[in-house]
C-alpha cells in the first residue's frame, strides 16, 4: 500500500502530467527521505522516439524522477508547502542498466545536507532490487 497516491503527490509537487514521473510515494520522512515508485509503461510518450524498435527510458528522465522523489521529501515540510524545489546541480550521475516498459522503478532519495533554501540529496533508482541509476542532486527551494 502506498503512503501517497498520484493525486496526493500533486498536492505537494507542482508537476503535472505528462511530466509527473512518480506514481506513488511508498515511504516519506519529511525533510529527510522519500521512496517513490514509477511503473514504466509502453504508453509513455517518450517511447515513441526513444527508441521505436528498442524502447528505453531516457536517463535524464530517470534523474528527473529521482529529483521529484527528493522534492516530495523537501516540499512535504510544513515550511515548504506551496513552494517549488528547483534543480541547482547534478553530480556523479551514473547509469548502470536500461529501464524499459514493464519495469517498476523504485526511487530512493536521502537528503544529506541542507542550509537555508539549498540542499543536496543522494539518489538511487532500482528495478527489482538492482541499481539502475545513481546521482547526487542539488536543489534550491523557492
Amino acid at each position: 500500500m502506498s503512503l501517497l497516491t498520484a493525486e496526493e503527490i500533486m498536492e505537494i509537487l507542482p508537476h503535472r502530467q505528462p511530466f509527473l514521473l512518480i506514481d506513488t510515494v511508498e515511504e516519506l520522512t519529511p525533510g529527510l527521505r522519500a521512496v517513490a515508485k514509477k511503473c514504466v509503461s509502453y504508453n509513455e510518450p517518450y517511447f515513441q522516439g526513444h527508441f521505436p524498435k528498442e524502447p528505453v527510458m531516457p536517463g535524464v528522465l530517470i534523474v528527473e524522477a529521482m529529483a521529484q522523489a527528493g522534492a516530495a521529501a523537501i516540499l512535504s515540510l510544513e515550511e515548504n508547502k506551496g513552494k517549488t524545489a528547483y534543480f541547482a546541480g547534478i553530480q556523479n550521475a551514473k547509469f548502470k542498466k536500461k529501464v524499459v516498459p514493464g519495469d517498476v522503478l523504485m526511487l530512493e532519495v536521502e537528503i544529506v545536507k541542507q542550509k537555508g533554501p539549498l540542499g543536496v540529496g543522494r539518489a538511487k533508482a532500482t528495478v527489482e532490487g538492482k541499481t539502475v541509476a545513481l546521482a547526487e542532486l542539488t536543489f534550491a527551494v523557492s
